[in-house]
């Protein structure tokens, strides 16, 4: 089952595999890693990059970051215990800033290379769909890579309406009060 996960250190082992099977910052799209230097797939780098994230999660004086909330995507049972695994990352951002109307929308997300093409990303925007409704946000914009097939089925799947493609990204509205039941 696909759950989504408050970053902790009980999930220190699983991120690190993940962290490895990305193998590059850059594939980590929707993480939040643009908050870390570095990271480094160890339980010790795991610990910082989890105080970076929650400490990133506030909006800032310069506007330039908006209030967001971290998750990392699990599968496991709906206790979301310690013997699931961490499947990717998502960035659910409270509002909209000129950069992420253009590009990076609300919802930010990404399944690790060895969990792809197995659903989550789409139970995963499902998840962060209804929390955004719970933030009072109606209509949630969703963007992903022009050629990023998956992840415009899975907004599609979601409800997302193509609103546009701008600079190599597609735009994609949903509201959020309809999304829930994928």
């Amino acid at each position: 089952m696909t759950s989504l996960v408050r970053p902790a250190m009980i999930w220190a082992a699983s991120w690190t595999d993940t962290v490895r099977d990305f193998g590059a910052l850059e594939a980590m799209n929707g993480s939040g890693h643009w908050h870390a230097e570095q990271v480094e797939a160890t339980a010790e780098g795991c610990a910082r990059f989890i105080a970076t994230v929650l400490a990133s999660e506030s909006a800032d004086p310069a506007g330039t970051r908006v209030a967001s909330t971290y998750y990392w995507i699990a599968d496991c049972g709906p206790q979301a215990s310690v013997d699931g695994e961490i499947v990717g990352f998502l960035s659910l951002r409270h509002e909209l800033n000129e950069f992420l109307r253009a590009e990076g929308g609300h919802i930010g997300y990404s399944i690790r290379p060895a969990r792809r093409r197995q659903g989550h990303a789409t139970r995963a925007l499902a998840l962060a769909l209804a929390r955004a409704a719970e933030l009072g946000i109606d209509d949630a914009l969703v963007t992903c890579d022009d050629n990023n097939v998956a992840s415009a089925r899975a907004i599609e799947r979601c409800g997302g309406t193509l609103d546009d493609v701008h600079n190599g990204k597609r735009r994609y509205w949903i509201r959020t009060t309809a999304s829930t039941d994928a």
